[in-house]
């Protein structure tokens, strides 16, 4: 017998997942829909830090929801979704990508090192 654990953040994004897809595809949607397409093409929202939401009784970064809604994946309290265009207030589910922290901070000196690099855009 293989044993499976799962933390919080695993189990909600799972329950939302498997339970209440379809109006949770809607909330991310029109928070997508939203957004202002900035000419690098993130899809920003209107506010000075990232965009929260609310959602089954939990609040949570809106960008982090419309990955895993998304894509469908349940990601753990110890994975980070990562913006691959280095804008916080990006939701465009093409600029973020799953990882571990270690994997964002290795981006954030790319980054500082070399600029974003257009082929992730």
């Amino acid at each position: 017998m293989i044993l499976v654990f799962e933390d919080e953040s695993e189990a909600w994004f799972g329950e939302v997942i498997s339970d209440h897809l379809e109006e949770a595809q809607a909330r991310a949607f029109s928070i997508i829909e939203a957004a202002r397409k900035e000419d690098n093409g993130c899809l920003t929202t209107a506010t000075v830090r990232p965009s929260k939401l609310r959602f089954l009784g939990r609040q949570v970064e809106a960008y982090r929801f419309i990955y895993c809604v998304v894509n469908q994946v349940t990601a753990s309290t110890q994975q980070v979704v990562r913006h691959r265009c280095h804008n916080r207030l990006c939701v465009n589910p093409d600029h973020l990508v799953l990882g571990s922290q270690a994997d964002n901070k290795q981006d954030d000196w790319l980054h500082w090192a070399y600029g974003t690099d257009p082929d992730y855009l």
